[in-house]
């Protein structure tokens, strides 16, 4: 029985003893999670969702209420949650995901209880889906998908973040002096990297590398692709993993774009891909390029509706610091084979490996509205047939601007301001969020930048106290 992994085995002494606990599998309903959650002799189950600005949210439930939270029936304030509800209607459940049901393990939960994790819809009492929720959205561009004739859109990203001494904070200082794939003793942070990767690996979450990035205490994860509302899940289970795992060495784990002037920011480069009867949709080995009418028609979309995607992956005021010239960082609409001065490039390998990855979203994204966004404009294109340009082959930051005119190649959005207001033109965007997610996103955002742009900052006392 796959469910029964904590079961006592007798040793050939005729003692009990405990088998190692691997995690669930095939949990498709409350009874088999319970049925888990008994034989691992889990003392706490973590109900998790996330806001609408990404940010992760959790309930613990203490076993003698499993049964409840497993049926659904566990209620929170949902006026409490950024982008939720008004608080004179408030009562929202949490309805579990079984198939997300995980066992953390010690090297994440550094105490004496055994914590179990599983994802959560939000629902209204009447029990229908809650449509203020990010994962709620990235479940309707999946039906819309299926649809349209495809089996899943296939998400796999590159997530950067920097390694900060957690006792010099809000200073951000890192003693690693390592660059792009260097090694120990100068990338003195890999110990870190290897305990992260482990406890993922524990978790069933594949990692296909990691490696140290080019800045100062910047490190990079890569994972294999998954089905778009599985990678979001796994992004945010990935990064609150990554922060706890820090903390035990003294290490804030940040994933903010840009933390450090005069270097490369983080990335999150999205790699995307369309399956089709269980084969990649984007591969044809009669069109030029190997790439399908399907790829072409997708990146077509995506490219139509880049200004205002910028908004969703691209989230934060300090998004636009790292998406500037000089950076690695796209600061152009614009596509290629291979060219990675390009906002969309479509990396070398054919077949099952055919994607096209996206270089513009950062860490900071909430992944549920990110991914749902970017199939939404993908999907459009594939709809009204929109024919991508030629791709630019040259190095993109090297081109002047009269160069840039004659390919027509547009300028993505300088600030967030910039892609917000591109955002309230986009009405197939706005859609994709749903009325309620875009209403409030488009607010937090807009008094986010508002605040930041009557803040008086360390750069203009520096500047212009004496001077003036």
């Amino acid at each position: 029985n796959p469910l029964a992994i904590g079961i006592i085995m007798e040793t050939h002494t005729g003692q009990p003893s405990e088998q190692p606990l691997t995690q669930p599998v095939g949990i498709s309903d409350a009874t088999e999670a319970a049925q888990y959650l008994t034989a691992a002799k889990v003392q706490f189950l973590r109900l998790q969702f996330s806001d609408i600005l990404g940010v992760s949210k959790s309930m613990d439930i203490p076993a003698r209420q499993f049964d409840k939270a497993l049926a659904g029936d566990m209620m929170f304030d949902g006026s409490s949650i950024d982008g939720f509800t008004r608080i004179d209607e408030s009562d929202m459940l949490l309805r579990p995901d079984f198939k997300t049901l995980l066992l953390l393990p010690d090297g994440v939960e550094h105490n004496k209880h055994r914590v179990a994790r599983i994802i959560c819809d939000i629902c209204q009492l009447d029990g229908n889906l809650f449509q203020g929720s990010p994962r709620w959205a990235l479940q309707t561009q999946h039906d819309a998908l299926i649809q349209a004739g495809f089996d899943d859109m296939m998400v796999g990203v590159e997530l950067e973040f920097f390694l900060f001494d957690a006792s010099r904070l809000p200073n951000p200082h890192s003693q690693d002096g390592a660059g792009y794939f260097d090694l120990a003793p100068t990338a003195q942070r890999e110990n870190v990297r290897y305990d992260i990767v482990d406890a993922l690996t524990q978790l069933g979450i594949e990692v296909e590398s990691s490696h140290h990035e080019g800045a100062p205490g910047q490190h990079e994860i890569g994972f294999r692709p998954l089905p778009m509302v599985q990678a979001a899940d796994t992004l945010t289970t990935t990064k609150l993993v990554i922060k706890q795992i820090a903390a035990t060495y003294g290490l804030h784990a940040t994933f903010m774009p840009k933390p450090l002037r005069a270097v490369n920011g983080s990335g999150m480069h999205t790699h995307v891909s369309l399956k089709r009867s269980d084969k990649n949709a984007f591969f044809d080995t009669k069109r030029k390029y190997k790439l399908s009418e399907t790829a072409h028609f997708f990146i077509g979309g995506i490219l139509q509706h880049a200004q205002a995607l910028l908004a969703l992956c691209s989230p934060t005021v300090n998004s636009y610091k790292r998406l500037a010239p000089g950076y690695e960082a796209p600061t152009s609409i614009a596509w290629s084979v291979s060219n990675r001065s390009a906002m969309l490039r479509v990396p070398m390998k054919r077949g099952v490996s055919t994607r096209a990855e996206l270089r513009m979203p950062d860490p900071s994204c909430n992944p549920y509205l990110a991914f749902a966004v970017i199939a939404a404009a993908g999907l459009d294109g594939i709809q009204r047939q929109l024919e991508p340009p030629p791709p630019i082959e040259r190095n993109i930051f090297e081109m002047t601007v009269r160069e840039r005119r004659t390919h027509k190649i547009k300028e993505l959005p300088a600030t967030l301001r910039e892609a917000l207001n591109e955002l309230r033109k986009d009405k197939l965007v706005q859609d994709a969020l749903g009325s309620h997610i875009y209403k409030h996103f488009h607010n937090a955002k807009t008094l986010e930048f508002d605040d930041y742009r009557q803040a008086v900052h360390a750069w203009e006392l520096e500047r212009y106290l004496l001077r003036y």
